[in-house]
């Protein structure tokens, strides 16, 4: 992964809006509709090539593929990113009758529920929590996705090579988030994670292999906190947490960390976010990823304050950042001098040269599309302001 050497590069953190045509698709895939496979795959590259000219269009100089090869219910899904990898893994089935959203236990969802019934009946859809008969591992894991992380890569790798762009990246579920769905076939919460982090490893090799960039997708590293109910001791939690970063280290196992980011967030519903877990109390177990780079959310007004952790917290020799600067828990536009404020912050603890503008969860999906394209031309604004003001 290229350093911002001479500027403050760009990115995000992966999910962009889907066109139409690609939703159409998606959703008769889904529904298990007749659709010629033909007419999937073209507007998949279509629409794929067209995400990555948009983004180097306004801009961004770390692009990826939208996240298009993950298939969404509709315009808006917070579980595409995780929820994909069922497609693409063997030892499941779908288990007993869901009568009510895997979410409702959350803390802050009983500290508001009020709120929340209001917001889930007009906005929230996940295709990781729908009720019905979700799946359930029964059996031995196995990645049976070649045949999709090729597709993928492929997509990718040609939109990539018709606009400019600094680098290309993927992403990928981490096992800790995924494995959170239920497993009734490992005695052992361990044997479960490695072997799923085995699983997942050929996606992550063909991804590497390929040319680009690796970004693992690990939100439950904070956000499970939340689940845990009552609230769970720090070093007991810390401790759950751990088991997972050794499983992911064990599936990275060999492979080169300067291709490799990190991501993190508190979950990317617009809720109030009162039980997140503060940054300070995971930076030490956020740190022992193998990974180059870490993506954690910077720029909402539940977190925008822990830019701070960074000047007691030392980012490890080599690494980056690359902070939210924009977010996608709200629908107002982030002026560019407030970016470069923030940039110009993160620059300041842990040095200009490892510091990535980006964003603190995917766009695509938690904000309208006019307002996603929209704040990602006010990040590359803001981040040639924070430049001309740090290499001045």
């Amino acid at each position: 992964m290229k350093h911002s050497t001479n500027r403050i590069l760009t990115s995000h953190a992966g999910s962009l809006p889907r066109p139409q045509a690609l939703i159409e698709v998606n959703q008769a895939k889904l529904e298990a509709r007749a659709l010629d496979e033909k007419t999937y795959e073209e507007r998949l590259r279509r629409a794929v090539a067209e995400v990555a000219r948009k983004q180097a269009e306004l801009g961004i100089d770390v692009i990826n593929d939208g996240e298009f090869g993950k298939v969404t219910r509709g315009a808006v899904d917070y579980g595409a990113w995780s929820s994909y990898a069922w497609s693409r893994l063997k030892g499941w089935e779908p288990g007993e009758e869901r009568t009510m959203p895997a979410l409702a236990g959350r803390r802050d969802r009983q500290k508001f529920a009020a709120f929340y019934r209001e917001h889930d009946a007009k906005e929230f859809l996940s295709s990781s929590q729908m009720q019905g008969r979700p799946p359930v591992f029964t059996g031995p894991i196995s990645y049976a996705g070649q045949a999709m992380v090729k597709r993928d890569i492929d997509n990718f790798k040609a939109a990539l090579a018709q606009v400019k762009a600094e680098e290309g990246f993927i992403t990928s579920v981490a096992p800790g988030s995924f494995a959170r769905r239920q497993n009734q076939y490992y005695k052992t919460d361990e044997e479960f994670l490695f072997t799923l982090g085995d699983a997942l490893r050929e996606e992550y090799k063909a991804i590497i292999e390929a040319g680009l960039v690796l970004q693992l997708d690990d939100p439950g590293l904070p956000d499970t906190w939340d689940l845990a109910n009552p609230e769970p001791k720090l070093d007991e939690y810390k401790k759950f947490a751990m088991l997972r970063i050794e499983a992911l280290n064990h599936a990275l196992r060999g492979l080169p960390e300067n291709m490799i980011r990190y991501h993190i967030c508190w979950g990317s519903w617009h809720g109030p976010h009162s039980t997140d877990l503060p940054l300070a109390s995971i930076v030490d177990v956020l740190l022992k990823v193998h990974a180059g780079a870490f993506s954690i959310e910077a720029g909402n007004v539940r977190h925008e304050h822990e830019w701070k952790v960074w000047r007691d917290v030392k980012l490890p020799e080599g690494k980056m950042l690359i902070p939210g600067v924009v977010s996608h828990a709200t629908n107002v536009l982030e002026h560019p001098e407030v970016i470069a404020d923030r940039l110009v912050r993160f620059a300041g603890v842990v040095g200009r040269e490892n510091v990535i503008a980006g964003t603190d969860c995917g766009l695509g999906g938690r904000v309208h599309e006019d307002i996603a394209w929209a704040k990602l031309e006010a990040l590359a604004e803001g981040a040639r302001l924070a430049s001309k003001e740090l290499w001045t």
